[in-house]
């Protein structure tokens, strides 16, 4: 399988200038102190849609061919790809149709509706997903836009590790969460790309750890019946990403609900900005294996700040 090169994930920076934050790199004296090493939060939560979700989406949408653009695009989804998808398809002018399940949260729903998406109700499973989109393509022409794994969609998440190597920052670690892998798995490609030395290495949830386990059976193995505090996290590792972790990712360190809960309270309370809880764990992954970090540069994606204010863990 051929991956995007350096250039290509250049190029796509430039393409979807129009659509997304270069989004900040903050510090926090006091957890350096804690962690016992210097770390660099790359802030997706601050990205357009609240989540890194907004570069794959707009790659890929700019990438279709006047032809595929008349007739819109489409996904199921009913997390931060349905908004990103929805937002590049109207920054574009072109149709977007969303199918969420009955029982997405209506603030999801509301936020691809205000971005312009058409939503399309499904019974809550992955077979009345696909089978629901089937129908939507057929019957609009719509292209399919995967939410991870898809090449275009890899090569604009890409992005976000090219902004931080832009910075001048000898980063000696860099780390992202993995759910379905796009983020982890364009993340490694620029980072070995521009310092083949630097470790990049995932946090995942121990109640969702499909990767961990694919990573080291070296063999990808779905997940079934995930349970974990994060939402974002909940998918099966995607095939395509699955062959750029196992060969450009350096290890997947596992974190128990309590541990992201902790993780993420720490940068409410020092960083003072917010974030949702798969944005905590490669920070929890980091804290529960200090000694491996110590004195490092390390570089941590925090992917999103979608969460539910009503919901939020503290007690």
């Amino acid at each position: 399988m051929e991956f995007p090169s350096l250039a290509a994930i250049q190029a796509a920076h430039a393409r979807i200038q129009p659509f997304i934050h270069h989004t900040p790199i903050l510090k926090s004296d006091a957890i350096n102190e804690l962690a016992g090493c210097e770390i660099y939060f790359k802030c997706e939560n601050f990205q357009k849609v609240g989540a890194f979700k907004a570069r794959g989406a707009a790659n890929a949408v700019m990438k279709l061919t006047p032809e595929q653009k008349a007739n819109g695009v489409a996904t199921h989804s009913s997390g931060n790809h349905a908004a990103a998808l929805a937002r590049a398809a109207t920054v574009a002018g072109i149709p977007s149709y969303i199918v969420m399940p009955s029982n997405a949260p209506e603030i999801k729903k509301k936020a691809v509706k205000g971005y312009g998406g058409e939503i399309i109700e499904c019974e809550p499973n992955l077979m009345a997903r696909e089978t629901t989109l089937q129908t939507v393509v057929e019957k609009t022409g719509a292209t399919f836009i995967p939410p991870y794994d898809f090449m275009d969609v890899v090569e604009g998440q890409a992005t976000c590790a090219l902004e931080m190597w832009s910075e001048g920052i000898a980063f000696d670690t860099i780390m992202a969460p993995v759910g379905g892998g796009g983020l982890l798995g364009g993340t490694a490609l620029t980072t070995k790309y521009i310092s083949p030395t630097t470790q990049v290495i995932a946090g995942e949830p121990a109640g969702a750890d499909d990767a961990y386990r694919s990573f080291h059976a070296k063999k990808l193995i779905p997940m079934e019946g995930p349970k974990t505090i994060s939402d974002g996290l909940l998918t099966s590792l995607g095939k395509i990403n699955f062959e750029i972790i196992m060969e450009h990712v350096d290890d997947i360190l596992t974190v128990n609900d309590d541990e992201i809960i902790e993780a993420m309270r720490l940068i409410y309370e020092r960083m003072k900005i917010v974030i949702e809880p798969s944005c905590a764990v490669p920070l929890a992954a980091l804290l529960k294996n200090k000694e491996r970090f110590t004195g490092q540069k390390v570089g941590i994606i925090l992917s999103g700040g979608n969460v539910d204010l009503a919901k939020l863990p503290f007690k």
